[in-house]
């Protein structure tokens, strides 16, 4: 018995929640992957999964057995890469997470321009609005906005944001120009909100930090339609500096109440630090981070 090849079919098992989903990502019947567990827990005299119907239950045993194994195989894949080069020259896969407009406006771009710059690195992105845990989705380096817990991954700063309040020009032609958070409450809003609402909006720093309420007119749960209302003159918006970068500088949305702005956020890459930095990942690290403090510094004063 191969104890590599088992304990990597055992892997893909528990990851795909059954030996069917195994076997048709290990491209292997379904009676050998069967086959190859049962040969395992034979070989350790103790029983690792429980097969229902359904899924497939871990044993205690096998939840220690699989933890275990992950790092073998994680440590082994390492040094295969290492004899295979990867560690003297960048190659490879990557896999970049990122928040989802952030990562459209600013992360693809960039990855694009390392592609061309480094034939032998593949990259895989990955945009969601959620934390995605780096360890368990085998991430190599994320994009952060916000404060980090106390964690055991590198982060690197490449800068901040910040929240904006604008409106089109035309409506502020009509409805006028709010010269403090309080002159809020005789406008039109539009809400940044999903199912659950959110109808403050924070200002200022310190002592003079405020909550003003808000009725919003319109309110949607992602960016580009809050800034197409925003546009379109259905109110006055709160969002991302580098969400409402573009249609600022194209003179269709004007900053509003800039002295006024809460605490300014930052954004990091972070990765789970190796002990042995693949170049791959060193190269995007080096190749990305300039250039994303060059992008957030030119939006850091909208």
């Amino acid at each position: 018995m191969d104890r590599f090849d088992a304990m990597r079919t055992l892997l893909a098992a528990v990851d795909g929640g059954s030996l069917s989903a195994a076997s048709r990502k290990l491209g292997m019947p379904l009676p050998t992957v069967s086959r190859k567990v049962s040969e395992l827990e034979a070989h350790l005299g103790t029983q690792l999964v429980v097969r229902t119907s359904r899924k497939l239950l871990l044993t205690d045993a096998g939840s220690a057995f699989v933890a275990a194994g992950r790092r073998v195989l994680e440590d082994l894949d390492q040094a295969e890469r290492a004899a295979a080069g990867e560690y003297q020259t960048p190659r490879g896969d990557l896999l970049v997470t990122a928040p989802i407009m952030f990562g459209k406006l600013h992360v693809t771009p960039i990855v694009l321009a390392f592609l061309a710059a480094y034939s032998d690195v593949n990259v895989r992105i990955v945009l969601a609005d959620h934390v995605i845990d780096l360890v368990e989705n085998h991430v190599d380096i994320g994009v952060r906005i916000g404060r980090l817990p106390d964690s055991g991954l590198v982060a690197t700063r490449v800068g901040d944001i910040h929240w904006v309040i604008c409106a089109s020009p035309d409506y502020l032609a009509t409805r006028g120009v709010p010269q403090t958070p309080d002159d809020l409450a005789a406008h039109h809003c539009i809400g940044f909100e999903g199912l659950q609402m959110a109808r403050t909006w924070p200002f200022g720093r310190g002592a003079k930090a405020q909550t003003v309420a808000i009725q919003p007119r319109l309110s949607a749960n992602t960016a580009d339609a809050v800034i197409a209302a925003a546009v379109a003159g259905v109110g006055i918006a709160r969002l991302m500096s580098y969400q409402a970068a573009n249609a600022i500088r194209e003179g269709r949305l004007v900053s509003l109440l800039r002295g006024y702005a809460p605490e300014s956020i930052p954004v990091h890459l972070v990765h789970t630090g190796p002990p042995l930095l693949p170049l791959k990942l060193r190269a995007f690290l080096d190749f990305a981070a300039p250039r994303l403090k060059a992008n957030l510094a030119d939006i850091a004063n909208l």
